[in-house]
């Protein structure tokens, strides 16, 4: 599996989002301090406030934030909701195989074991764990000046 650039924006955008809690931010912000496209940006924030992991806000302190906490989102749930889904190969996309040849196919099983591998990090890994990762680089960037 490739992660697309809409799905990496969209982790730097969950991640911003996580970071500052307690405030709403603006796609411009997000933008500017993650040092990527706004227009990226908003096309990837609609995918998240339909799948209610982001909910906007109008006004003067308008923007954006998450609709739960972040050790409620993993990786992959974002991933999915950005990609429709993470399997290396489009038959293991639906829950059930439809593909005429899977019950000959030889490569069937290493594709199922590497999207269990894919997922199995994926799905353990959240926005909470990210955050903290994100601090504590952060506190050894300021130790390290």
């Amino acid at each position: 599996m490739r992660v697309s650039t809409k799905s990496r924006y969209a982790l730097y955008l969950m991640l911003a989002l996580a970071l500052h809690e307690e405030q709403n931010l603006s796609v411009k912000t997000v933008a500017a301090t993650e040092g990527i496209s706004e227009k990226y940006l908003e096309q990837v924030i609609p995918i998240l406030v339909r799948s209610g992991y982001v909910k906007s806000v109008r006004g003067a302190k308008g923007g954006y934030h998450l609709t739960r906490t972040p050790d409620d989102y993993t990786v992959g749930m974002i991933l999915r909701a950005v990609e429709g889904g993470i399997a290396p190969v489009s038959c293991l996309n639906d829950e059930v195989n439809r593909c005429e040849k899977c019950r000959e196919c030889v490569t069937l099983d290493l594709w199922e074991q590497v999207d269990r591998a894919i997922s199995n990090v994926v799905d353990h890994v959240t926005l909470a764990d990210l955050v903290d990762k994100h601090r504590r680089m952060e506190r050894r960037r300021g130790l390290d000046n």
